[in-house]
């Protein structure tokens, strides 16, 4: 069997792909898979690293375009649908697994105009403006927020399954995390994420609070990942925080930093929220306030609901207000136990396996293609036939509305 999965620019497009191809890599050996996604996101850099083979197209998002640059995006998109046109002819995939972000949108296209079935993740609790347009074209749409069902106008085909995590994120060592960071075993400890891409406001605030913190305390210790562009930054207003402070571009291993922390401080974004969900950690969340459509703030608050986060608009982010939510979190423990169980209640740890088990029923000699064709050439007779009577009874009505009443009082008068 053969698989494209396509999706990329931030990890939240990337990891879902990677997730879903190991776990078809399990119950599959035999599989062929082809990631294909653009050239300057970071999954020209993880999906080597992971062992997959690659294809870059060009691709450009239109959200927060001005005007005038619509035509360079939409040349860029077509020479994206030539390119994953070729890829697709020459890979020859069973199936096409789409993660979101404008990058897969031409390669998704593509698939449908050679006949590929496309099945969809769509990691948010407000889908993205692709996913929104590729759900008419897909067989299936998995979602892992029942919330995003009402953004979606087909709703026969979505399944809810959650967000596929990355293996090494279940296989985190606490033992092992404290040795590679060389942390105290008794100390409470702080784990910072600014996502694949950093956030400069996250970092500023967790400076901040680092340093205030530090001033009237000894028992906390920090991780903090700030991206490569805040990353020297970071390094020399702390530098003098040393060894209770340890400063990352970005964390391979996250399993073991989510093994080893107590509490999380990150943006709001679905994989990281799954990630936290799935190992269970107490969390305060920042949501990024450009995200498309605000989704990371509906993605925080379902956190919030069940009592597993507290949340911080960018706005009012600190380091003075960060000091103190973290202060209110760990200065009480019963509380921290609550927030780190009820994170529990989110989690769904086996939605790779559940979308890699769908992927795997388009293979060859399985009679899905040919059956989902026959689906959706059913359901179009069905809708032009309902189209058709609906028609009929709005003619109807009109030819006597037309004939009898008006002529009527117009003789009367006369």
């Amino acid at each position: 069997m053969r698989v494209l999965i396509t999706g990329g620019g931030t990890g939240g497009h990337v990891f879902p792909g990677l997730a879903v191809a190991e776990a078809l890599r399990r119950s599959m050996p035999e599989v062929e898979i082809l990631f294909v996604g653009g050239r300057r996101g970071i999954e020209t850099k993880v999906v080597p690293e992971a062992g997959l083979p690659f294809r870059a197209i060009p691709a450009r998002g239109l959200l927060g375009r001005k005007l005038l640059a619509m035509p360079a995006v939409i040349g860029t998109t077509l020479h994206g649908l030539v390119m994953s046109l070729g890829i697709l002819r020459r890979f020859r995939p069973d199936v096409v697994f789409a993660t979101g972000g404008y990058v897969s949108g031409p390669v998704a296209i593509a698939g449908g105009l050679l006949g590929k079935p496309l099945i969809l993740h769509e990691q948010n609790s407000v889908p993205g403006l692709t996913n929104r347009f590729l759900a008419r074209i897909a067989q299936e749409v998995h979602l892992n927020d029942p919330a995003a069902r009402r953004h979606f106008a087909r709703r026969s085909h979505l399944k809810l399954s959650g967000n596929p995590i990355r293996p090494d994120v279940l296989r985190g060592n606490r033992p092992r995390a404290l040795r590679h960071y060389d942390l105290r075993r008794d100390a409470t400890t702080i784990l910072v994420l600014g996502g694949s891409q950093g956030a400069r406001s996250i970092n500023r605030a967790a400076v901040g609070a680092v340093r205030r913190l530090a001033s009237q305390r000894s028992d906390l210790q920090w991780i903090l990942q700030t991206g490569r562009r805040d990353f020297r930054w970071v390094s020399r207003r702390l530098r003098d925080m040393a060894p209770r402070v340890r400063v990352c571009s970005f964390i391979s291993e996250m399993g073991d930093a989510y093994a080893v922390a107590d509490l999380v401080v990150c943006r709001a974004g679905a994989m990281t929220l799954a990630e936290v969900a799935v190992c269970g950690k107490a969390a305060i969340l920042v949501p990024y306030p450009y995200a498309a459509r605000d989704h990371q703030t509906g993605n925080a608050k379902s956190f919030v609901e069940v009592g597993s986060a507290v949340m911080i608009p960018d706005r009012r982010l600190h380091g003075k207000r960060l000091a103190s939510e973290i202060a209110k979190v760990i200065d009480t423990p019963r509380k921290l136990r609550e927030m780190s169980s009820n994170a529990l209640l989110k989690a769904r740890p086996r939605a790779a396996e559940k979308i890699a088990a769908a992927l795997a029923r388009f293979g060859p000699g399985n009679g899905v293609e040919e059956d989902v064709g026959e689906r959706d050439r059913e359901r179009d007779r069905e809708q032009r036939a309902g189209a058709g009577r609906r028609e009929g009874r709005r003619e109807g009505p009109r030819e006597g509305r037309r004939e009898g009443p008006r002529e009527g009082p117009r003789r009367g008068r006369r």
